[in-house]
């Protein structure tokens, strides 16, 4: 280790002073950034004194006395509980169920090694800690089906691209709940989904779902009321509200109008609260019990939407970063009075809630009823608006003065600032990993998969001080192995499977580890090149990873083909004229590289058509468990639904599909590409088994 106190306070916390980066050349962090990042991770070290002092409270913090809140093991592996407890120590755990053994610790201190998976009350000496003991691997697809090799296929949609009558212009869970009857009745096994986190109110003009105020609670505007309160009386309150021509003239738009949809919806969904509590509503019973399970995550969120509210009014803004001191805090007092005294506040947000939870849930009960091995697949963002509602609540947790980012790289020279926050290493430690667990099982509350965004993000972030160019950010490092054993052990209890988003630049043995833990990564046709053109022969696609054609960030196959992604970029000034001549020339190479691969005769190679159901077909045969085919490659559209690197100018995270969610799949472009995917799936199956 460095003799340079700075050098060993970075270390000592986390933070990579060398990396490697796209182009496999080494990298050091300027010791102007260290100090930066250290402070922002709240260790301060702009002076030497800063430094020493730092380093003094880490090692008073890392007491060898502090007990840690939660301990992680592999099951069939005994856990030492040096130093904090001596040989020979008696032991009471209690698991889930309640179960108490009593046992002595072993001649090095350790637990037994045959408690069960789960997660164990430990209790020795007058102290407690929680001991979750991980099983071997997540749950898999090969878990999920009857017989092996698993070689399942689904679906990948943008929920707000969906359509159905009486939408308010955008796709919400109910139009998501007939496209997973239609795909189920087609033999899909899982239909992934765009993320569906809680965003701001106050803020509809940023409405990207990887921006989330909170990924522990949802979207209300995708709730569904009808499928729960009925139609009449949404209709009711659609009628005394005068909403019917707004919500008409929105579901005309091509593209949906967010601020303005939302605006439409939240009076929608005010009239029928005020409808649900007039009386004993019949669905209160059910209300109140979803109240008492969602607990504090629940409750402080509902009070930071009605707090976010008052501060508005008050011309304080939407950001609790600037709000009085005293609202900083969600145990204040100051905040408890508010919640005192606005309950109805309060409630108005549980009930969105409410109506958005048993939505989604309804879907995945639709899915799974007609026949889906794993039904929906969550997304889940890297991280989460510091100005929002998860980075208000659990502020040891995450840290909401630094933000996500990616260092420079081949395209994007000057790095990238996601403008969200991620959590504290050191944070999740003291706290039991209890952020990191609730946001697992929240995601995982109606789903039977999730799509975890930038999965790097388990070992590593690109962390930039608030403020700061990209390029001033330095990589943390998380505790791995920890989160890994986590997600396996919550993988398994909710019986779901795990995809890894791993694209981009993937650190060495994470694909690997990921893999032995039956994470599986992502391959994406466009991406598999060794070389300008030279595309990954079928049979040496991994078994360890799902594959698809493409992703919400590409443009889909028909508009890849022509270059449609080239076209934005050159159309909003992102790229010069020899990049763009550069980029062409590559691409006509690509396609080429292409055809080739998929061996089309020379009449059927220059119909774009053509080509991508021979490409689906081509996935199709990979040894992948699972493929999943993105909606807008299935019905041969052009444009891609989100073009990284722009805000404005292309309209991202807004394309809608022309077609109802139960017309779908009936489209004959439609149909034909799912008899071709269902049956490569089909004859990979045969040949590999």
């Amino acid at each position: 280790m460095s003799d340079n106190p700075l050098h060993q306070l970075a270390a000592r916390v986390g933070i990579a002073r060398d990396w490697t980066d796209a182009n496999n050349r080494a990298q050091q962090v300027s010791d102007e950034v260290l100090r930066g990042v250290l402070s922002a991770l709240g260790h301060p070290a702009e002076t030497t004194a800063d430094v020493t002092d730092s380093l003094a409270a880490l090692e008073r913090a890392q007491d060898i006395q502090a007990l840690p809140k939660l301990l992680t093991c592999d099951v069939d592996q005994a856990l030492r509980l040096q130093p904090w407890f001596p040989a020979g120590s008696r032991a009471r755990v209690t698991d889930a169920q309640g179960q108490v053994r009593a046992c002595s610790l072993g001649d090095q201190s350790e637990l037994p090694a045959d408690l069960p998976i789960g997660y164990h009350q430990v209790e020795v000496d007058g102290r407690s800690l929680t001991v979750a003991v991980a099983p071997t691997r997540c749950y898999s697809l090969q878990d999920a089906v009857e017989e092996g090799p698993a070689r399942c296929w689904g679906l990948a949609a943008q929920l707000y691209s969906l359509r159905r009558p009486g939408d308010g212009g955008y796709g919400d869970c109910l139009a998501l709940e007939q496209l997973a009857r239609c795909a189920a009745e087609r033999g899909a096994d899982a239909l992934a989904i765009s993320p569906i986190h809680a965003l701001s109110a106050f803020e509809q003009e940023h409405y990207s779902p990887y921006s989330p105020s909170s990924r522990l609670l949802l979207n209300t505007l995708y709730a569904s009321p009808a499928g729960l309160l009925g139609e009449r009386e949404v209709r009711a309150a659609i009628e005394a509200e005068g909403l019917a021509e707004a919500l008409s003239d929105l579901e005309q738009q091509p593209l949906v109008d967010w601020p303005r949809a939302a605006e439409v919806r939240q009076r929608l969904l005010q009239a029928l609260y005020k409808d649900f509590c007039q009386g004993d509503h019949p669905q209160r019973a059910d209300f109140e019990s979803f109240r008492a399970a969602g607990g504090e995550a629940l409750e402080h969120h509902c009070r930071f939407e009605a707090l976010q509210a008052e501060a508005v009014d008050q011309g304080l803004g939407a950001d609790w970063r600037r709000w009085p001191k005293a609202w900083h805090d969600p145990y204040h007092v100051e905040v408890e009075t508010f919640a005192s005294t606005y309950p109805a506040r309060i409630e108005f947000q549980v009930f969105c809630q409410w109506l958005a939870d048993r939505s989604l849930q309804r879907a995945q009960q639709a899915a799974v009823g007609n026949g889906m091995k794993v039904g929906l697949i969550a997304d889940l963002a890297v991280g989460a608006d510091g100005a929002g509602s998860q980075a208000w609540s659990r502020q040891d947790e995450l840290l909401a003065d630094l933000t996500v980012g990616a260092p420079p790289d081949i395209i994007n020279r000057n790095g990238q600032d996601w403008g969200i926050c991620g959590f504290s290493p050191e944070g999740l430690k003291r706290n039991g990993f209890r952020a990191f667990i609730e946001m697992l099982r929240a995601n995982l509350a109606h789903a039977g998969g999730l799509r975890i965004d930038h999965v790097m993000g388990l070992r590593r972030l690109w962390l930039i001080p608030r403020g700061a160019k990209p390029t001033h950010g330095a990589y943390v490092h998380y505790p791995f192995e920890d989160l890994l054993r986590l997600l396996a052990l919550e993988s398994v209890r909710h019986r779901a499977i795990m995809l890894g988003e791993d694209l981009g630049t993937v650190p060495e043995g994470l694909r690997e580890q990921l893999a032995d833990k039956a994470v599986l990564g992502m391959r994406v046709l466009p991406f598999e090149q060794q070389g300008t053109g030279c595309f990954i022969k079928q049979m040496d696609w991994p078994d360890n990873a799902m594959a698809t054609t493409g992703t919400h960030d590409l443009a889909p196959l028909a508009g890849w083909l022509q270059g449609r992604d080239i076209d934005w970029q050159h159309r909003l000034g992102l790229v010069d004229d020899d990049t763009e001549h550069t980029w062409r020339e590559s691409r006509s190479q690509e396609c080429e590289g292409l055809r080739s691969l998929l061996e089309m005769p020379p009449d059927e190679a220059q119909d774009a058509q053509a080509v991508i159901d021979a490409a689906i077909t081509f996935v199709g045969k990979t040894r992948a468990p699972l493929v999943l085919l993105p909606l807008e490659d299935l019905l041969g559209a052009e444009e891609q639904p989100n073009l990284p690197g722009t805000t404005d100018g292309h309209p991202n995270w807004r394309r809608r599909f022309a077609l109802s969610s139960t017309e779908l799949l009936d489209d004959e472009d439609a149909a034909r590409r799912l008899e071709l995917l269902a049956k490569a799936r089909k004859e990979a199956w045969e040949r590999d088994r």
